[in-house]
């Protein structure tokens, strides 16, 4: 029977080479997991304490039956803030000026996210098998939460009419990351292999803002999070999609990112993120989305053992699993494939 081991991923989070490859995704749609499993998990996570619980020891039932060594899992920040939902519902901003800002109940977040999630966190943290921890934690980045507040657009103009307010929307988003990952650490961090942001600060041709507004901006913070979860004793993975091949340095050198995952053939290779950067942090995905959604399972099969054994051979540190997540409208086949080729490689490995 398997017996998971969150050490593999931590030591591949760290750059370097794990004892067994370990499997890696931001996240399992719940949709997926029942269609695989058969085993009804929706509609749980609302119920009382009990069904909670249930909830936690299903879904971790279902990292653990595929073979992961750890549990994909966060709690997000723009689903608690007071008016928010510009950045994926489209919602009217929160925040548009000075007086907004000034009045939004910035003091009440911390007290809003830990009524929603506190026992979130617990229940998981009491459903894990084992030599089985967590990669995640507090979910949505700085970049997100500001547009969730302001909405894309009104933010490129505030960058422009209002420079103090933009920095200021910056600087209190950030303080909040700090504070919320400073009580999840506190209340949870023995759950935690690697911690985790996931902050998408690209699309497929540049940065969504200019680089230099995310090096003032954002990385300054994310240097201070990240030393806490350094202080902890944690590695930390930042998952960013898009091409922020200009923000890399910075996020290694600076912020100090210890992992990164989120990559699509048609921004980059997953060879060219090894290629820049495989010798210094650990790089985490690699199975193009498209490819394990429209391929049949075969060639999903062989695409995964080829590549895949390349990128373990070439990456110090790698974990396998999609660029991005496993989205409910992935077939339950492509996802199959890609880990029964996965346990392959482990077979191969062991074989030597």
């Amino acid at each position: 029977m398997f017996q998971p081991d969150y050490r593999n991923l931590v030591a591949a989070a760290y750059g370097r080479r794990p004892d067994r490859m370990p499997f890696y995704d931001h996240a399992v749609a719940p949709e997926v997991m029942e269609a695989i499993d058969g085993v009804p998990l929706q509609g749980l996570e609302h119920g009382d304490d009990a069904d909670l619980r249930e909830f936690f020891r299903r879904y971790a039932g279902f990292f653990l039956k595929h073979e992961y060594d750890t549990v994909s899992f966060e709690c997000g920040v723009c689903d608690i803030l007071p008016g928010g939902g510009a950045l994926v519902g489209h919602e009217t901003p929160a925040i548009g000026n000075r007086a907004d800002f000034e009045k939004y109940p910035w003091d009440r977040l911390p007290e809003l996210y830990w009524e929603r999630y506190g026992r979130c966190f617990a229940a998981l943290g009491e459903a894990l098998p084992p030599g089985m921890k967590v990669v995640g934690g507090v979910g949505y980045g700085i970049f997100e939460i500001v547009q969730d507040l302001t909405g894309y657009e009104n933010l490129c103009l505030m960058q422009m009419d209002e420079p103090e307010l933009f920095a200021a929307l910056f600087r209190k988003v950030g303080e909040l990351h700090l504070t919320l990952w400073r009580e999840l650490l506190k209340r949870h961090g023995d759950d935690f292999a690697v911690c985790r942001i996931g902050d998408d600060m690209g699309y497929r041709t540049s940065t969504l803002l200019a680089p230099e507004i995310f090096l003032r901006y954002s990385i300054p913070h994310y240097r201070k999070i990240i030393a806490l979860v350094h202080a902890a004793g944690k590695p930390f993975l930042l998952h960013s999609c898009g091409k922020i091949f200009p923000l890399m340095e910075a996020l290694i050198d600076v912020a100090g990112i210890d992992a990164k995952h989120s990559n699509e053939d048609a921004i980059a290779p997953f060879d060219e993120w090894i290629d820049r950067y495989g010798d210094r942090i650990g790089l985490f995905g690699g199975m193009d989305v498209d490819v394990i959604c429209r391929f049949r399972p075969e060639e999903v099969y062989s695409y995964v053992l080829e590549h895949a054994t390349r990128y373990r051979r070439r990456a110090r540190g790698y974990a396998m699993g999609t660029g991005n997540s496993v989205p409910a409208y992935m077939p339950p086949e492509g996802f199959l494939a890609m880990n029964r080729a996965g346990q392959e490689i482990r077979r191969r490995d062991l074989a030597g």
